[in-house]
């Protein structure tokens, strides 16, 4: 039996054996009484009674331990041409008097504190100093529109908002102070404080009363040492995309979440203390949460915080720069980052720019990697390329290669196997698994093991409804896929009709919201079609309302404008096209999934239920104006 099989079916047999194992190698305040509380099933709690600090095991353990003189956090912004590395201990004064300073105004046990911040080291040391005194973090990527950020607030009601003036994108400057200015006064709830981070490229105007500078309030504040918590109490929220429009705010808890991840980080990523770890990612997404900040830190790495592009900041070599420079081990990013690099670089010279002797593997995830750009990967960096598969929801991956266990047989387009924890079926319908090569639904077979999503933040029915309710026993992943006769699993597509923009899960359903809010759009569409660079793109098919003629071209730009003005550029919305009917089931619902499968040139078959066949003509001609859909026969 292989090393990774003996310890995958330990895990699901032995579940609270293997997990306490990995736990005592955090350190508790108080141990466990239970490692799984299974008495409210399906909400599973693990190490029930136990009591720790995130912080503390993230960053005073390694300062204890004689690791405070070790680079804890390198960042890098080609973007304002700065380098800056923090070490451990600076790290751990700068988190208690960050802590401090959220004290100071009014932050106590349990309270929420919505960061909003580009990649900047403060961003990190905000979301350390949540964790220290026992506050609940939600950190709102920075490119999100004021009415995304507006939802959030609502929903998480944060006491305070850690903001920055502005954000840097290659050309220009994304000032942040008006979006969150405009979030708070649509926002029924108001936070108390603003703290805002004043950066040189742009300075903001500060609301008295509400808003403070950061370097002042900083200064003003005493360090804080960090306040034990239970394990099953709330570290931060992450909201994620739903089907309704409505973000979810994804829970992690803090005993289970820093179990996990500290066992990813030496088991899948095969780093050990001292090493340097980068997630090319931003803190806004989960990838962010989980390995740029918790799982390197947790580990005793160098993390990497990478302010820029993988092409343009300043060149399709920026990634192999930053590994040369900073002896980085293992980098985990996006398949779209790699499909932009290519695109740019498609022979590989500026790889051979720079020593990357050092290197050791590349990880992928966010969306499907294509085989042609994993092999490419591979061929060009001479060393594992990784395709590994998991969700804001799991927090780390359902499925991968395990390299710190042992290198597994790489099957292009796969994930390769499940993870410890994780009891992964292929379902159709009915509910009964399928065979080998047959598609299906993927679920989990509960409980999901520590990391993952106890429930949705102040909504139990909701997680309930969304997640469980449709195989009961089961986590629906939301994801469609096959299993081939070795066990590897292949993701193919979702199941619900949110789409993966580069790597960030977006709702059509909000898209399509903001859309039919023009006032002459009678009624919209919202698929998302196959894209090479970005994995998928929004397409909107918008019919207007009786007696509006106008050009579509002048519609378009006014609706993509919308569009970004109210969900944000990580939409990536530029394809509308106007048509006379959507096409319909004879119950009233659109038929999207037909559409998507003409868009992207699949096989499809006539709908039974289709109330007119002649209205997929016209929808297919709008489709091919665009550039999707195959050439008329």
């Amino acid at each position: 039996m292989s090393v990774y099989r003996n310890i995958y079916e330990r895990s699901l047999e032995q579940p609270e054996v293997f997990w306490a194992e990995a736990a005592q190698a955090l350190h508790w305040e108080r141990p466990w009484t239970r490692v799984l509380d299974a008495e409210k099933a399906p909400f599973y709690r693990w190490f029930e009674g136990g009591r720790l600090n995130t912080c503390f095991n993230a960053v005073d353990r390694h300062v204890a331990s004689g690791r405070g003189a070790q680079a804890a956090i390198v960042y890098d912004s080609p973007l304002t041409g700065t380098t800056r590395s923090i070490s451990y201990a600076e790290l751990r004064d700068l988190v208690a008097r960050c802590a401090g300073m959220l004290v100071r105004h009014g932050v106590r046990q349990g309270d929420r504190v919505i960061v909003y911040m580009p990649m900047v080291p403060e961003a990190v040391v905000a979301m350390l100093a949540c964790a220290r005194i026992g506050a609940v973090h939600s950190v709102v990527f920075g490119g999100f529109a004021a009415h995304e950020l507006a939802t959030r607030i609502d929903d998480a009601k944060p006491v305070l908002v850690v903001s920055a003036s502005c954000g840097i994108e290659p050309g220009r400057i994304v000032p942040y102070k008006p979006l969150l200015d405009a979030a708070i006064d649509q926002a029924r709830h108001k936070p108390r404080h603003c703290i805002v981070l004043q950066r040189p490229q742009a300075a903001a105007a500060l609301q008295p009363g509400r808003d403070r500078d950061w370097a002042e309030a900083l200064a003003e504040a005493h360090p804080v040492d960090c306040v034990p918590v239970d394990a099953t109490d709330p570290l931060y929220i992450l909201y994620t995309s739903g089907t309704t429009g409505q973000p979810k705010g994804i829970v992690r808890d803090n005993g289970g979440h820093a179990a996990a991840l500290l066992w990813t980080m030496r088991h899948i990523y095969g780093v050990q203390p001292g090493e340097v770890f980068w997630a090319a990612s931003d803190v806004g997404w989960v990838v962010g949460h989980s390995y740029i900040v918790y799982g390197p830190l947790l580990n005793g790495n160098t993390t990497i915080l990478y302010e820029g592009k993988p092409v343009g900041t300043p060149d399709p070599g920026a990634f192999w720069r930053v590994i040369s420079q900073h002896a980085v081990k293992v980098l985990f990013t996006a398949p779209t980052a790699f499909r932009a690099i290519r695109k740019e670089d498609p022979e590989g010279q500026h790889i051979r720019r720079y020593d990357l002797s050092g290197f050791r593997a590349l990880f992928l995830a966010g969306e499907r990697c294509d085989p042609d750009t994993l092999l490419w990967a591979e061929a060009q960096l001479g060393v594992p390329v990784i395709d590994h598969w998991w969700q804001t929801e799991t927090g780390w991956a359902i499925c991968a290669n395990p390299l710190g266990v042992e290198l597994l047989p790489v099957k292009p387009g796969s994930p390769t196997l499940p993870m410890p924890g994780y009891d992964v079926r292929v379902l159709d319908d009915e509910g009964h698994e399928v065979a080998p090569g047959q598609m299906g639904a993927i679920v989990v077979r509960l409980p999901l093991p520590p990391g993952c999503l106890p429930t949705l933040w102040n909504a139990d029915d909701r997680y309930r409804q969304a997640y469980l309710a449709r195989y009961p026993g089961y986590y629906l992943t939301g994801d469609a896929g096959y299993r081939d006769d070795d066990g590897y699993l292949f993701i193919m597509s979702r199941i619900d009709d949110v789409i993966n923009v580069a790597g960030h899960r977006l709702s059509t359903g909000a898209i399509e919201e903001v859309l039919a809010g023009h006032k002459d759009v009678a009624e919209c569409a919202v698929i998302g079609v196959a894209d090479e660079l970005k994995g998928e793109l929004p397409l909107g098919l918008v019919v207007l309302k009786a007696g509006v003629d106008r050009p579509e071209a002048e519609l378009a730009r006014e609706l993509v404008q919308k569009v970004r003005d109210e969900i944000g550029p990580v939409a990536a919305f530029k394809l509308v096209a106007v048509v006379r009917r959507l096409p319909k089931t004879r119950s009233g619902k659109i038929l999207r999934g037909t559409m998507k499968k003409i868009a992207d040139r699949s096989e499809w078959k006539m709908p039974a239920t289709i109330e007119d066949p002649a209205v997929l003509d016209e929808v297919t001609a709008a489709l091919r104006r665009l550039g999707y859909a195959a050439a008329a026969t």
